[in-house]
């Protein structure tokens, strides 16, 4: 009896040290993700980590325009914004839809993005498990829009979303300090 007693007490000792341990590992950039359905069944969903503002300057500062300089992680080759913190963002379409107006086939995709003072590149790349962007490689990229960006009201921390939602589109749009950048996505005809 003493035993069963005894490693039940060290068993309840490993699980907390290991919630214990979990806790301290988590990230201050809070996972997230977002959905919406056009058409009868084409559903668009991000997943994505959420950094905050803070206080901090953004856009021509931590998030820089053009291309991020390379540093050790990318092999000191340039690379482009993540578009979100940690992990991979990514987009996942279910069915073939257009973005602009291109293409873009069924599957799941990184996001990343070459920021600019007035119009920003969104890249949708078919490598879609990495750390950020530091192995970025253009050869996976699907597609690649130009869009203009937008002023909008402060928005503390980075959000996705959906908006001008019709029977057979919507407006996608990154959302981060006071600045959005849209782009449509409708159903492949």
């Amino acid at each position: 009896m003493k035993t069963n007693l005894f490693i039940l007490a060290l068993i309840g000792v490993f699980a907390l040290s290991n919630n214990l341990q979990a806790q301290d590992k988590i990230q201050p950039s809070q996972k997230a993700s977002v959905s919406q359905f056009i058409g009868n069944d084409t559903q668009i969903t991000f997943t994505y980590s959420r950094p905050g503002v803070k206080g901090r300057k953004i856009y021509g500062a931590i998030v820089p325009f053009g291309m991020e300089p390379g540093n050790k992680y990318s092999n000191n080759k340039p690379f482009p914004w993540r578009a979100g913190a940690n992990a991979n963002t990514t987009i996942e379409v279910n069915n073939d839809v257009l973005v602009e107006g291109k293409a873009l086939p069924q599957g799941k995709y990184s996001i990343h993005t070459i920021p600019g003072d007035k119009e920003w590149v969104v890249i949708f790349n078919t490598v879609n498990d990495a750390w950020g962007s530091y192995t970025y490689d253009e050869s996976k990229d699907a597609l690649r829009i130009t869009v203009a960006s937008e002023k909008a009201p402060h928005m503390e921390w980075l959000a996705y979303g959906f908006g001008d939602i019709t029977d057979n589109s919507t407006v996608a749009y990154l959302h981060w300090e006071k600045l959005k950048v849209p782009f449509k996505i409708e159903i492949a005809k």
